[in-house]
């Protein structure tokens, strides 16, 4: 499985911002596939997540200011994010895997393939 993440960089408080994710070689019928930011020295935060039927769950830290999509013909994934504050400053990384029992975004759930990461910074 492999990603290529873009879309990061530097932006205003109040700005926005939009992250894509293709991802190629996945080949089981269904996915969770998520958004995840890490800060140096923390722990990393799984902020979106989408399933293949399109449910979807956000962190509170985000929800209301993102949104998470995707394009099944293209394969991408997408993290639309307005109203950005500085503390969304991180370095953000998209992630899939197969289904499971449990939600795509519990913390019981776990992600085994990884982008390489975009780096988004929110400073004026």
């Amino acid at each position: 499985i492999q990603f290529v993440e873009s879309g990061g960089g530097l932006v205003q408080p109040g700005g926005s911002l939009k992250l894509s994710c293709v991802v190629s070689g996945y080949t089981y019928g269904g996915y969770c596939l998520g958004w995840f930011r890490q800060v140096p020295g923390k722990e990393r935060e799984g902020i979106a997540h989408i399933d293949s039927d399109g449910r979807t769950t956000y962190a509170d830290s985000v929800n209301g200011r993102f949104t998470i999509a995707k394009d099944n013909v293209n394969n991408t994934l997408y993290l639309q994010m307005n109203s950005l504050k500085p503390e969304d400053t991180a370095m953000y990384y998209c992630a899939t895997d197969q289904p499971s029992i449990v939600s795509c975004g519990s913390s019981l759930y776990t992600y085994n393939y990884w982008g390489q990461g975009t780096q988004v910074t929110v400073s004026s």
